[in-house]
């Protein structure tokens, strides 16, 4: 599989290749099957990826960026579920490695026996309210690649809610694409134990942390389905040669990878930044549309075919910009752009 990112180091590239044997040898198109989904979780929490690049402090594998971006690359291009649920598993340590009440929690994502769902309360999809000391309300959406996972809010700039499985009422949500999800669609009804205020969080790190992971899992999906246009080109017979011999192909690969290739520039590169951290991940969103959707008229009508795999990669970055609710984070930095804070903080008092 291709590379189109940074120079690597031995110890990365000896991680693209473990991961790319993985995925070899689970040749298999993921779908909500809760079991065959909590394997291989398990089985990448025992590769040490799960939650690769969290802090060694809080449990972690302490690696850096580059690397991280590599690990969500590579599950981008495979399962963008478990991606996504990865970048999540991420942000949610951050947040709640800080506090003791968690420390049981954050040692259960570590080991993969639970998940958390994170989502920003400034998003349209998300409508919560105190009453008195009860947090009720909706969710429109989460992806947690998990039957119960945790709900982390987050709030302000400074603080988060994370809410219990226990109060939580889900109900399956059909998508497009991004098998393995086990998206839902949650209820919540919470007091007492069930929701825990977490203060003095850093927030905004996590919403970067979400939105450079989202980047890496999108350009991902689109090398990917730049890399099965490729091959499919180069053996397919017209006119008595591959279709790589026609020039106007050959330009349609090169437009696929290098925009696959600049999706995964940004998720490395991009500093710490709300602005900059959310055009990574809505260009590389849009941008792996774009690549699997050229992707797909490459096969011409073969790539509308479930045998291919060229329809399933479109569906799938359609489905990952949904789930990582990249117009929900397009108002909240645009309010955080003009010195405004959350449209909803979720105090008791307001």
């Amino acid at each position: 599989m291709s590379w189109h990112g940074p120079a690597l180091d031995s110890d990365q590239r000896d991680l693209m290749a473990m991961l790319d044997a993985f995925t070899a040898d689970h040749d298999l198109v993921l779908t909500d099957e809760p079991e065959v989904v909590a394997r291989l979780t398990a089985e990448l929490v025992e590769l040490g990826v799960w939650t690769l690049g969290t802090a060694e402090e809080h449990g972690g594998g302490g690696a850096d960026r580059a690397t991280t971006v590599i690990a969500f690359e590579r599950l981008g291009r495979n399962w963008p579920a478990l991606g996504w649920a990865s970048v999540q598993a991420h942000a949610a340590v951050d947040v709640l490695a800080r506090d003791e009440r968690c420390a049981d929690l954050v040692g259960r994502v570590h080991a993969g026996t639970a998940a958390v769902a994170v989502v920003d309360a400034g998003s349209a999809h998300v409508r919560l309210a105190w009453s008195g000391a009860a947090l009720s309300g909706s969710v429109d959406r989460i992806d947690a690649a998990a039957e119960a996972p945790y709900l982390l809010v987050l709030a302000d700039e400074d603080r988060a809610l994370l809410i219990d499985p226990a109060a939580l009422t889900s109900r399956p949500l059909r998508r497009t694409g991004l098998g393995g999800a086990l998206t839902r669609s949650v209820r919540v009804e919470a007091s007492g134990a069930a929701v825990t205020e977490l203060t003095g969080v850093d927030v905004p790190a996590a919403r970067v942390r979400l939105r450079l992971g989202t980047a890496a899992v999108a350009a991902g999906t689109a090398a990917a389905a730049a890399d099965a246009a490729a091959a499919y080109s180069a053996g397919r017979q017209q006119f008595g040669d591959a279709l790589t011999a026609i020039p106007t192909v050959r330009q349609s690969l090169l437009a696929q990878a290098s925009g696959s290739a600049v999706a995964l520039a940004a998720a490395v590169a991009v500093a710490d930044d709300p602005v900059r951290s959310l055009a990574a991940a809505r260009e590389a969103c849009d941008g792996a549309i774009d690549v699997a959707a050229a992707a797909l008229q490459s096969h011409g009508g073969y790539g509308y075919l479930a045998e291919y795999p060229a329809e399933r990669y479109l569906r799938d970055a359609v489905s990952l910009r949904a789930a990582a609710d990249v117009q929900g984070a397009a108002v909240t930095t645009a309010r955080t752009l003009v010195g405004l804070g959350p449209a909803t903080s979720l105090r008791k008092d307001g």
